[in-house]
């Protein structure tokens, strides 16, 4: 099994979540977010110099070895902020049968747009992408998955082959 080489920059990590997503998941809160929305729900992940490095084979290794997962969820911070290392990571998980799910600050179009191969990589990964900016104003209680209104639930493989926008059904 190959495994990712660099190191990734988190702020912490859930080993059991039922909130980051759909199912039993593992969340990996990455460290570093240019964003800096007002209201954050992480703000602590916002300096780049924060948190602490890690071996992705060692988050690895403590996914795989939870047989109840369904899921890895990449949240922050900005995980596209980390792109490559996290496509690599990604890569090994969907190997082993787990969705990816990942909460981003940039909308699908930006990251679409970006020049970054590593960006594209990621995406090619991630099952469902909650794509956009924290609006305080929007905030929504009521929304499954995600803080406020503007912020879409979007299926990335279905998006990507069909070139449109295509949402999760708990849009």
């Amino acid at each position: 099994m190959a495994v990712p080489a660099h190191r990734l920059q988190i702020a912490g990590t859930v080993g059991e979540s039922i909130v980051d997503g759909e199912g039993y998941r593992y969340t990996i809160f990455t460290q570093g977010c240019p964003h800096n929305c007002f209201g954050c729900h992480n703000p602590q992940t916002h300096a780049f110099h924060g948190g602490r490095q890690v071996e992705p084979a060692k988050l690895l290794r403590d996914i795989l070895d939870n047989p109840l997962l369904e899921g890895v969820t990449f949240s922050g911070g900005e995980p596209f902020c980390q792109a490559a290392v996290l496509a690599e990571l990604g890569r090994e998980l969907k190997g082993s049968g787990l969705t990816i799910w990942c909460y981003t600050g940039y909308t699908l179009e930006a990251l679409l747009g970006s020049r970054q191969q590593a960006v594209r990589h990621l995406l090619q990964q991630i099952d469902v992408l909650v794509d956009g900016p924290y609006i305080e104003e929007q905030r929504d209680i009521s929304l499954l998955f995600r803080g406020s209104r503007n912020q879409r639930l979007i299926d990335v493989p279905q998006t990507l082959a069909k070139g449109q926008i295509i949402l999760h059904p708990d849009q």
